[in-house]
């Protein structure tokens, strides 16, 4: 490695399709040139990860993976001290409590002289066990903590007293994920044209609620379509849950879609249907597409939305999610909620104040 460099480690429990990971990968995207950043995977191997992942190809140079199988596992805390120290670490950045767990202990033994810990959200933090080890790991560690939203800083800061606590929103890249001409996204997309069409994104699983934005769809007016993109465990549940509402014709699972910005471009409204989040970017990313968003009220969705043209949903409703819907599609948005994003959820904004606080301790 080029000792003339600054070196960064971030520290993850898995790297697969989603919010956290694709976050950490911009991290390295959009690294300052004279910092080198590298991403270590306690879970999970190299090759099955690019398998299940093909956007890793091109950060293999960048990915170490640890294959950690589940349960506690002492040489993990060695492997981790061993790369530290024989990489010459400046900076050791965990997410969430596992990697703080692992790669904070790790980094205080290596003696890695800042170290960095991330909250994307804290509703584990409801389990007193996890919050028990949390503080016990913030008082060893003693990493520079960071909330990637207000209301998850309100909260630790309640739960924790811990005085060297900043808040840094979450970002996106706003140049990747931008407006276009709706037409040739549906067209490519084999959407179809003149139909008020709702979207929405994320894993097909059980904590994203697409079984409820699915029902709520019977009680959307009949010209409105909704489409969901990506793939999940609840895959074959949401489409017999799809058969048995008889919404063929208006409801459809597209799968993965590695486009997601002409996903966002085919749309007249997004829809983060969720029981629990974090911050999510996938609001963010479809709002820098100009497209309005509807999330539901949980986690930390509501500081995603633009105040002039999002909406926000309670979740696990299916009525009031429909009347909601109803009433967001045939809505004319004077305002782009474009704007609100470039100017507070740009990622090289939120990176450079990462590194702001890394080098002098202070976000801005």
């Amino acid at each position: 490695m080029n000792t003339n460099k600054t070196t960064v480690f971030h520290i993850v429990q898995h790297l697969a399709p989603g919010g956290l990971e694709s976050l950490v990968l911009d991290f390295v995207t959009f690294a300052d040139p004279n910092t080198d950043v590298y991403v270590v995977s306690l879970e999970g191997t190299k090759e099955r990860a690019i398998s299940h992942w093909p956007k890793l190809a091109k950060y293999e140079q960048k990915l170490v993976f640890l294959n950690k199988e589940p349960g506690f596992q002492t040489e993990v805390f060695e492997s981790l001290k061993t790369l530290f120290i024989t990489c010459e670490a400046d900076v050791v950045h965990t997410h969430h409590i596992g990697p703080l767990l692992y790669g904070g202990i790790s980094a205080k033994r290596a003696g890695v002289p800042v170290r960095v810990h991330t909250e994307h959200d804290v509703w584990h933090l409801s389990n007193t066990k996890n919050r028990f080890m949390e503080s016990l790991l913030l008082k060893y560690v003693q990493p520079k903590l960071v909330a990637d939203a207000n209301r998850v800083g309100q909260s630790l800061s309640d739960m924790f007293n811990y005085s060297d606590l900043s808040t840094i929103h979450n970002g996106i890249d706003v140049v990747r994920f931008n407006q276009g001409p709706k037409y040739q996204a549906r067209k490519k997309l084999n959407i179809k044209q003149n139909i008020k069409t709702i979207g929405s994104a994320g894993r097909l699983e059980i904590v994203k609620g697409h079984d409820v934005l699915i029902k709520a769809m019977r009680y959307v007016p009949s010209h409105v379509h909704l489409v969901i993109a990506g793939d999940g465990s609840q895959k074959e549940h949401l489409q017999k849950l799809i058969d048995a509402m008889q919404l063929n014709d208006r409801v459809t699972l597209l799968g993965r879609i590695d486009d997601m910005t002409t996903f966002y471009q085919a749309l007249d409204l997004f829809c983060l249907p969720s029981r629990h989040e974090g911050f999510p970017l996938t609001a963010l990313e479809a709002q820098a597409c100009g497209v309005p968003t509807a999330v539901t009220d949980v986690g930390s969705s509501s500081e995603t939305l633009c105040p002039e043209s999002g909406t926000l949903i309670k979740p696990n409703r299916v009525i009031e999610m429909a009347r909601t819907l109803s009433t967001a599609a045939k809505k004319v948005v004077a305002t782009s909620p474009r704007q609100f994003i470039v100017e507070n959820n740009d990622i090289r904004k939120m990176i450079a104040k990462y590194e702001m606080l890394a080098i002098k301790g202070e976000t801005a």
